[in-house]
């Protein structure tokens, strides 16, 4: 099973408390241990974006390629995760132990997103910063940021490494936001500027290990249509044509839960046999049971 978890569950934006930041990570380290005991293989993926948005304004003097800063991110997340994860499996003499692998994602330099960077990185610039930066720039709600590429996932350098980590009965700790992008020339591989969507790496993932299930935990309970109006639905279970359906009508914004849609039907296009699944941090063993989150499946 690939279980991607999303970066804000690991260091919430905003008014977020500390106490409620620790909830949630509990929640989605309870997910993986239940995962174990109930006779799974567990390959752990995440976020990064308040990571590295942090990293990012601290380098005052721009000295780090941003692929070196989804780099550090993946080894500081991997390494928190790893620590409690361990802790955990140890107190309950469970005999796996994390392994955390810093993933590197090959990419297209074709890729249409190239042409038009949308995915917005780091800080709020600064006036000056604006006229200095050799960036694309946007202007966002709060202010103008950096932009990059998001291009889509086209394979997994170390995908054999993780292979072979999970056959041992690791839990691989990987992809963290989305795999380091870089691009194959020649002999020499060379990260580049861009960021990949975490959700369609764990999907890529999750289909080229062969997975049985894909688990997409984020904050909301489940996939809904009409979200936040009167006659909002919550949907326990969607087939792969409703889900793509509703997308094509717009009920799952680009933003928010539109890639992780996407994702989703991805992977059972690719893998028919897979369940793909998405929940609360928490609900992991009950949405395996259909009794939370949403499931999609290829028939009713």
């Amino acid at each position: 099973m690939v279980y991607a978890v999303g970066g804000n569950a690991l260091s919430p934006p905003g008014e977020t408390s500390g106490d409620e930041h620790a909830l949630v990570l509990a929640k989605v380290m309870s997910d993986v241990v239940d995962l174990l005991e109930a006779g799974w293989s567990v390959v752990l993926t995440h976020g990064n974006g308040p990571q590295v948005g942090e990293l990012m304004s601290l380098d005052v003097d721009v000295s780090h390629p941003m692929d070196e800063w989804v780099a550090a991110t993946q080894g500081m997340i991997g390494h928190t995760l790893s620590l409690q994860l361990n802790s955990i499996l140890k107190h309950r003499h469970r005999p796996e132990r994390t392994a955390v692998v810093l993933t590197r994602v090959i990419v297209d330099e074709t890729d249409s997103a190239f042409d038009l960077p949308t995915k917005p990185v780091g800080p709020i610039l600064s006036a000056q910063e604006v006229m200095e930066r050799d960036w694309d720039i946007a202007t966002t709600v709060n202010g103008p940021r950096r932009v990059v590429a998001s291009p889509s996932p086209k394979s997994i350098l170390d995908l054999d490494v993780i292979r072979t980590l999970v056959e041992q009965r690791a839990v691989v700790i990987c992809g963290g936001g989305g795999g380091i992008p870089v691009m194959e020339s020649g002999r020499q591989y060379n990260g580049i500027p861009a960021v990949i969507d975490k959700d369609r790496l764990s999907s890529l993932l999750a289909v080229d290990l062969q997975a049985e299930a894909l688990i997409i935990s984020t904050g909301v309970p489940a996939v809904y249509t009409n979200f936040g109006q009167e006659d909002q639905c919550e949907h326990r279970h969607l087939t792969v044509d409703e889900a793509q359906q509703h997308l094509d009508d717009g009920q799952f914004p680009a933003g928010s839960m539109g890639p992780k849609v996407n994702s989703m039907i991805d992977a059972i296009r690719a893998l028919p046999t897979m369940r793909s699944i998405l929940c609360q941090p928490g609900d992991a063993l009950s949405a395996m049971r259909g009794d939370a989150g949403t499931t999609l499946s290829q028939d009713d």
